[in-house]
């Protein structure tokens, strides 16, 4: 038996002896093989394939293993899934598949291991480690896929352009994959990819925004929003993107290519956050500015009110891509709204109502915005580049100071709607709304301290200042 580490947990021995119980033989195959090779870690995701019934084999596996583990099947698939510890195991049958021009569902039959090595993405997955006892843990490589891991290279099995037309999300995931593992796609690929990008159309959205959002979790996003304009498929995915691509220049005036400034920011706050909904906030922070870019003789280029026109396209954008219309797209709409705050306070001189007003209105999110906001500086001056960073650290802490002192954040107003009605003994009307109104600009700008007393006192003020007597309850 051939000695490799990645089959040293017993769970690798229950599948070969449960094969050899049914006379089939087995293999892992795939992401699982992969990973061991590339020395990624252990992959909790284990592929099986089986020359023959791969739910019988899951269900042998199953009878085997001590913990009797519950079987998944997914019958429509001919598959099967184990949970066994912290293990995902999934059992299926060699297969071929055959595909119709207008889907990606194949039509499948049963077939050899060199069959589904054949129908397999690219080569780096179709490495299989045999799990028959004559020969575990052999590693069968038809397409020199550990050659490729070894040249970091994304290629077919096949011919490309079958394989990119067969199944079009194939596209998106040779670009996750150059993201995530920092690979080249093979220029035939590449080619292919490019050739076939309007067969993206047939893919749902869901799977396109998985593979987006893996793009957008690997270290260097860049790498993956790069390929897909160089492929084409970023005007099928998000012409939202495409559309801040260029420079424009009139009367020696020019503004900054602000697709490549996007990118640079969404590179730049992966280093400092693993929150996907902050890195799609950096990716379509500026995106209003494609719709309001406007030429001014005297200002030069302007995108006034680029940052509410993007958190209006938030909504579309997420809607279209049928991505979740909850508190995730309203956090990122808050971020593009926001984005440029804190920006002007690190320009001017930093009061304490300025700051408080932005904590008051980020709330919870203050620190995510100075995350986006610090990403955003992509200057290549060394000064400037110095001078904003310490310009945003006197900022956050100005943030800390005042909310220590002020607890502006989840901000309660001390004087209730109740309060006011009591102290008056009024019904509910506009005059409690102007009160509450006016403590709270009150505690905003400083002029009281956000305490119970001080904005009592100004209740009686601004009640009296409408009109308003105190009730004889609280003579």
């Amino acid at each position: 038996m051939t000695h490799i580490k990645a089959l040293e947990h017993p769970i690798f021995a229950t599948i070969s002896q449960a094969a050899a119980a049914l006379d089939v033989d087995a293999y892992v195959i795939g992401g699982f093989v992969r990973d061991y090779f590339l020395d990624r870690g252990s992959t909790k995701d284990i592929d099986i394939v089986a020359i023959g019934d791969g739910i019988q084999l899951a269900r042998q596996v199953a009878k085997q293993l001590p913990s009797k583990p519950k079987i998944q099947v997914f019958k429509t698939y001919g598959t099967a899934m184990i949970r066994h510890e912290d293990l995902e195991i999934e059992f299926v049958g060699a297969r071929k598949e055959s595909y119709s021009k207008d889907s990606r569902n194949p039509a499948v039959e049963n077939g050899s291991l060199e069959d589904d090595q054949n129908r397999r993405d690219f080569t780096i997955n179709a490495l299989a480690l045999s799990l028959r006892y004559s020969n575990f843990g052999e590693l069968l490589d038809p397409f020199q896929g550990r050659e490729d891991l070894k040249r970091k290279l994304i290629r077919t099995p096949l011919d490309p352009d079958v394989t990119y037309s067969d199944d079009p999300l194939r596209m998106l995931r040779a670009i996750r994959f150059a993201s995530q593992l920092h690979f080249k796609i093979e220029s035939e690929s590449l080619k292919a990819i490019t050739e076939n990008n309007q067969r993206i159309s047939i893919i749902s959205k869901e799977r396109v925004v998985t593979e987006l959002n893996k793009i957008l979790e690997s270290d260097t996003p860049s790498i993956g929003f790069l390929l897909l304009n160089k492929t084409g498929l970023l005007e099928y995915i998000l012409p939202e993107l495409l559309a801040l691509k260029g420079i424009d220049e009139i009367e020696g005036q020019r503004h900054k290519d602000n697709f490549f400034h996007t990118l640079e920011v969404v590179d730049n706050i992966s280093k400092h956050t693993d929150n996907l909904w902050l890195r799609w906030a950096a990716l379509l922070h500026d995106i209003g500015k494609a719709p309001t870019k406007k030429f001014n003789k005297k200002q030069g280029w302007t995108f006034h009110g680029h940052e509410f026109e993007g958190s209006k396209m938030v909504y579309r954008l997420f809607k279209r891509l049928k991505m979740p219309l909850n508190d995730k797209m309203k956090f990122v709409q808050k971020m593009v709204l926001m984005s440029s705050r804190p920006i002007i306070l690190a320009q001017d001189s930093v009061t304490d109502s300025a700051v408080r007003r932005l904590v008051f209105d980020a709330g919870n999110y203050v620190d995510d915005l100075m995350t986006l906001c610090e990403a955003d500086i992509t200057t290549k001056n060394p000064k400037k580049y110095k001078k904003y960073h310490n310009n945003f650290k006197i900022v956050r802490e100005k943030i800390i100071e005042v909310e220590a002192r002020d607890h502006i954040r989840n901000f309660q107003p001390p004087i209730s709607g109740e309060d006011i009605m009591k102290t008056f003994g009024i019904k509910p009307s506009r005059e409690i709304g102007l009160i509450k109104e006016a403590i709270k600009e009150a505690i905003l700008e400083g002029d009281i301290p956000n305490q119970y007393d001080a904005a009592y006192q100004l209740m009686l003020k601004e009640g009296e200042r409408l009109g308003l007597k105190m009730s004889e309850l609280n003579d």
